[in-house]
């Protein structure tokens, strides 16, 4: 979960610092760069978001599988009085 966190910081810092550069060097208008810098904004944001469902999704299944694993210890370990 570290690295995965660690990725997402990078990239959010990499769209940033792009973000940045491309206003102080664009050769562009106002709005042409508004709506290109908001595209790329919200590209950012949807793998972001894709990337945090997938990450999810595998922490779902191990936690199942893990529930699973107990629960099928509980059932042939011996009961205690």
């Amino acid at each position: 979960m570290n690295k995965m966190m660690g990725f997402l910081a990078g990239v959010l810092c990499g769209a940033v610092v792009g973000s940045v550069a491309a206003l102080l060097l664009a050769p562009m208008s106002g709005r042409e760069l508004q709506s290109q810098t908001r595209e790329r904004f919200d590209d950012l944001f949807d793998d972001a978001r894709e990337a945090a469902e997938a990450k999810r999704a595998q922490l779902e299944a191990q936690l199942a599988a893990l529930k699973a694993r107990g629960a099928s210890r509980e059932a042939s370990a011996p009961a205690q009085s």
